[in-house]
């Protein structure tokens, strides 16, 4: 048990680390090939964000644990919305400006619908693998002509641009993204023994393991930098990271196991964790869309996502 305990945080740590160090060498990079700053944070930043999700998911579909690897991306986009943005507004009111975000969490939506369209059968196949996949490359095509656009400034755009990395050499960033390359795959595969370890000594299913502890270990990097992306008055950049996040991980990450290992899903991922996914991408839209109102998250809201957050978490363990 303890050797599973290690080899989880270990594993975690070594996650988390390598895909920051991940995303720092390939933005460094793009940015000394001249890319502008929106088509950086658009494709290798957010995606870069989702390195964890990615290579857990893959990871255990490839050991044939089908339904961790689904519990992982639906827990994660779940943990992202309310634990992460929930404690992330506590520290402060979260505000939304930016045309891209207002472009962005419509098309969060219409990923989660098309998923949920695809798993409503209780099957993950190779067909919805690729039909996810080549929805997915479609979005990288659309915030690559957006990233490359000359439309009117954003206030996306100065958040971007204040932290991609500068002055790092071309040699330093590919090293950079050598390690994050050769560490991911390596720590992922920590993370899943000990959680398998973990599940198998308390009884837990293969679902609940991905819904809970490891959703909420590979979404840490989001809320640090949501965090630091508030404490530096950069509102727009906290919500684009979880939005982006999520983007990736309901097309990009969930393809990976219909496409590695596709089968039979788990009857309460397709339903109660589906619903759960889409009722809390719907809520945050309305928070940050609707009209009249100051398009922010309180203080308040915090509170009520980390509730919301908390009752799911006890739902799950219960059933």
């Amino acid at each position: 048990m303890l050797l599973n305990i290690g080899l989880l945080i270990v594993g975690l740590l070594v996650l988390v680390w390598s895909a920051d160090r991940f995303v720092y060498g390939a933005a460094a990079f793009a940015r000394n090939l001249g890319l502008p700053p929106m088509l950086i944070g658009l494709t290798i930043v957010a995606m870069g964000s989702s390195a964890p999700e990615m290579f857990v998911a893959a990871t255990a579909a490839k050991e044939g644990m089908l339904d961790t690897a689904i519990g992982n991306v639906l827990g994660s986009n779940v943990a992202n919305i309310t634990l992460i943005l929930g404690i992330t507004a506590l520290f402060g009111a979260i505000s939304v400006n930016s045309k891209t975000l207002k472009r962005e969490i419509p098309l969060m939506l219409a990923a989660t619908a098309l998923a949920g369209y695809l798993i409503h059968d209780g099957l993950l196949t190779f067909v919805d693998g690729v039909i996810l996949m080549s929805a997915f490359i479609a979005l990288m095509a659309y915030f690559v002509w957006q990233g490359m656009s000359k439309d009117s400034p954003d206030t996306l755009d100065e958040d971007l641009e204040a932290e991609i990395p500068k002055n790092v050499s071309t040699l330093h960033a590919i090293i950079w993204i050598i390690v994050g390359m050769i560490l991911l795959p390596l720590s992922a595969g920590w993370m899943v023994d000990g959680a398998v370890g973990i599940a198998k000594f308390f009884g837990l299913s293969d679902l609940v393991i991905g819904l809970t502890i490891i959703a909420v270990g590979t979404s840490l990097p989001e809320l640090a930098a949501c965090i630091a992306g508030v404490l530096k008055g950069e509102d727009d950049l906290a919500i684009g990271n979880i939005v982006g996040s999520n983007l990736f991980n309901i097309l990009a990450v969930l393809a990976l196991p219909g496409l590695i290992a596709p089968g039979e899903i788990d009857a309460s991922a397709s339903g109660r964790d589906f619903y759960m996914v889409l009722g809390t991408s719907a809520a945050l839209a309305v928070l940050v869309l609707s009209t009249g109102a100051k398009k922010q998250l309180t203080r308040f809201h915090g509170l009520l996502l980390l509730a919301t957050f908390i009752a799911y978490q006890v739902v799950v363990f219960q059933s």
